[in-house]
């Protein structure tokens, strides 16, 4: 069998199930590019249908640089050559494998396949984050892939040799010819508008799937009208045509007039909804106008778009909202929408856009208290290829798209006096497929974004470490770790002066934000993802997990702990900031050093930094960032940090040290005059703004006064974030300003009892 026979080979089993075929030309890089070529020509596949992904840009047919590959998302090819030589990007990967359509081949270019795993790519150069060079990276992601490739039917391997001359040369070897039992021809059931559907037909017969129209039928639930609006959720594999659905009832309730919000993690990821639309508005005679981010109807109806932040606050006041790729959003900006009109949720369940588990686990029960009518559909029809399709197959198996933790029932009983703190080592995982798939299931849990490219961060990035806790041997608890600081001179010189550092949230932010020229000195380990079995939450998995994990940095239990043999001068995180979370961090001990003036484009939250220092240095570190934080806070709260949440505000001042507040209250005898007489209805705070300032902050560190919640709230927003007196009253739910006001001296009273000079106390019998 030559190159050309195996490609029509391919091509015609692949066309005749309505599948895909994956083949591997293994060899140097111009022959393997050259042999591609020649497989297109030969599995008779046309030009303008077939993409290179390639950092050479010698190709008869389209291409982009490997960088670009999002490019490829929601497109469909009959040929994507992947050329994997500069480059192996699991992310890649992700993105292109599904736009191959049915009947066409996906073409992997490769180095010799004993060999590939030793090499190092531009791929392994992101991984090597300093301190850590390039040879310190590891290959297990490509060993594994390898594995993956040579045992999955579906997949032919041929090796290239250097004197490859054309698609007959005898310089092939054809390891594996892929090919499989023959099947029949499959054909799809066309779907029918529903009995009682209250869209249009046309919109039900441009469906593709009997799934993608019963997917349709259910999203009329939109244009309910009531108390509790309904919620929809679609959820679907990649390629089963769940945003070409929303497109379609987008443009249905458009057409009826509604104002349709539509947002998504990135606008491209969006394309497939706003083209759908369009095309149902055109198809009629209804498109009045047709932007990027805007398509109007005749009837007054309209589909826009909004980032995710921005739409959760509802512009224009909707009349429904489409939010696609929910999964790839945090669960707390989702909730925001649950207080608004009918809305659909689509989401991936597996696949490159899919990515934390946190919306089945966590978001839906949101729903479930929220009150909504939950309306759910499910697609699990392929568009694109049939069901069963063996390179769909293998790409969940070679990146783990469909890892889950541990059954419920297996976990459930799991306490932390019953598990066993391990290290969970990149051998110790690849020897144990069931260990892998647990663990890597959970840390999908742990973040509301996961990519291909974090497996292999877990498997081969040298700054990485994993801890776990585990349930007669079950995962139920995971932590994974990356080593930071511990910079050169040079390095840290560079990252004063404004260059960006890989790798290194924590130095990073010291040193170029926050101006600190030895932030970068100290060795620390910072926490990128944390999570326990949604079974078994809020048991105190998590902080037995972070207190062995503390003692094992720290030394105590006699190992030497760090990646590198250095000692460990503290343990921090990074996160986006609500109220939990940081009440959790600072209940374990960890210390806020930052928060954030800018929002996180994808989540709408600021971060919040913290620290929990394990040595003198790391203590020497915190402590005056954590005197600094209080020194900027009232320009940063009165300023970019006006509108956040009072309730995070208290819960990061809360976890201050509270070494970085002086001993004694810095105001005057006339500042506390002024206080005393606020405290008593007269006077005004603006008399001595920053003697307020002062003793707001001291009390939201300390708590020695042990105001009420809604007394610091208060002290937040008025005094912190300085905002007006009505707007205060309105979002503290006050039945007035004059009350609001009111308030506000009752809460100044234990200030001057707890902090008051004795001459300040005497003052107060002047108003009795």
């Amino acid at each position: 069998m030559t190159l050309a026979s195996l490609a029509a080979d391919l091509r015609a089993e692949a066309d005749r199930a309505n599948e895909r075929r994956l083949l591997v030309l293994s060899g140097s890089a111009d022959p393997t590019r050259r042999a591609a070529v020649d497989t297109v020509e030969a599995a008779d596949l046309p030009i303008p249908d077939c993409t290179a992904v390639s950092a050479a840009d010698d190709w008869p047919f389209e291409y982009v640089g490997p960088r670009q590959s999002r490019e490829l998302l929601g497109r469909t090819q009959q040929a994507i050559v992947l050329d994997a030589h500069e480059e192996c990007s699991p992310n890649a990967i992700g993105r292109t494998v599904g736009a191959v359509d049915g009947g066409g081949l996906y073409v992997l270019l490769a180095p010799d396949l004993d060999d590939w795993p030793e090499r190092r790519d531009a791929f392994d150069e992101t991984l090597a984050v300093p301190p850590f060079e390039i040879d310190d990276v590891d290959g297990q992601f490509r060993r594994r892939l390898v594995e993956t490739l040579r045992a999955h039917p579906g997949v032919a391997i041929c090796e290239v040799g250097e004197e490859y001359d054309g698609p007959g040369s005898e310089a092939v070897d054809i390891r594996d010819d892929g090919l499989t039992d023959p099947f029949p021809a499959r054909h799809r059931e066309t779907p029918e508008p529903p009995a009682d559907a209250t869209f249009a037909d046309d919109i039900y017969r441009a469906c593709e799937t009997v799934d993608q129209a019963e997917a349709v039928h259910e999203l009329e639930a939109l244009r309910e009208e009531n108390a509790a609006a309904p919620a929809v959720v679609v959820e679907a594999d990649r390629g089963r045509g769940k945003s070409s659905a929303a497109g379609l009832a987008a443009g249905a309730l458009a057409r009826e007039g509604a104002d349709v919000l539509v947002t998504a993690p990135e606008r491209r990821g969006a394309d497939e909804i706003f083209a759908r639309a369009r095309e149902r508005l055109d198809a009629v005679g209804e498109l009045v106008t047709a932007e990027e981010n805007r398509v109007d109807a005749a009837a007054g109806g309209r589909v826009r778009f909004a980032p995710p932040p921005e739409a959760a606050d509802l512009p224009g006041d909707p009349d429904a909202v489409i939010v696609d790729e929910a999964a790839a959003l945090p669960v707390s900006l989702l909730e925001r929408f649950l207080d608004g009109p009918p809305a659909a949720f689509c989401t991936t369940v597996h696949g490159y856009e899919g990515a934390g588990r946190s919306f089945d686990v966590r978001f839906r029960g949101s729903l479930a208290d929220s009150g909504r009518e939950v309306v759910d559909v499910r697609l699990d029809e392929p568009i694109r290829y049939a069901a069963g399709d063996p390179v769909e197959s293998w790409a969940f198996r070679a990146l783990l798209l469909d890892a889950r933790p541990p059954v419920d029932q297996l976990v459930a009983d799991a306490t932390p006096g019953t598990v066993s703190y391990e290290e969970l080592t990149t051998e110790r995982l690849l020897a144990d497929e069931h260990l892998l798939r647990e663990a890597f299931g959970l840390l999908v849990l742990a973040h509301y974004r996961t990519e291909p490219d974090d497996l292999a961060r877990l498997l081969d990035a040298p700054n990485l470490t994993c801890r776990a806790l585990l349930h007669e041997g079950r995962v139920v608890s995971i932590a994974l770790l990356a080593r930071e600081g511990g910079l050169s001179d040079e390095t840290r010189e560079r990252v004063y002066r404004g260059d960006r550092i890989r790798g290194n949230m924590l130095p990073d932010v010291f040193t170029s934000q926050l101006r600190d020229r030895e932030g970068g000195v100290p060795v620390g380990y910072r926490v990128m993802r944390i999570a326990t079995h949604h079974a078994v939450r809020s048991g105190g998995l998590g902080s037995r997990l972070l207190s062995e994990i503390e003692a094992e940095f720290a030394g105590d239990d006699g190992r030497e702990a760090d990646l590198r043999g250095e000692t460990v001068d503290y343990l921090g995180v990074g996160y986006g900031a609500t109220p939990e979370l940081l009440d959790f961090w600072w209940e374990n001990g960890y210390r806020t050093v930052h928060l954030s003036t800018t929002k996180n484009d994808a989540s709408g939250e600021h971060s919040a930094l913290m620290v929990r220092p394990l040595t003198e240095v790391g203590a020497d570190l915190a402590g005056r960032h954590a005197e600094w934080f209080r020194e900027r806070a009232p320009g940063v709260l009165a300023g970019p940090l006006s509108g956040v949440d009072p309730d995070v505000i208290r819960r990061a001042l809360r976890a201050v040290d509270d070494g970085a507040v002086p001993e004694e209250p810095g105001l005057s005898e006339r500042d506390w005059r002024v206080v005393v007489d606020a405290a008593n209805g007269m006077g005004s705070y603006h008399a001595a703004p920053a003697a307020f300032t002062e003793l707001a902050l001291r009390e939201l560190i300390l708590g020695s006064a042990g105001l009420e919640p809604g007394e610091e709230r208060l002290l937040v927003e008025k005094v912190l974030q300085n905002r007006e007196w009505d707007e205060v009253a309105a979002d503290l739910d006050r039945v007035s300003t004059r009350m609001t006001m009111r308030a506000f001296g009752d809460a100044c009273e234990p200030l001057v009892e707890t902090y008051g000079t004795p001459a300040a106390k005497e003052h107060r019998t002047y108003w009795r």
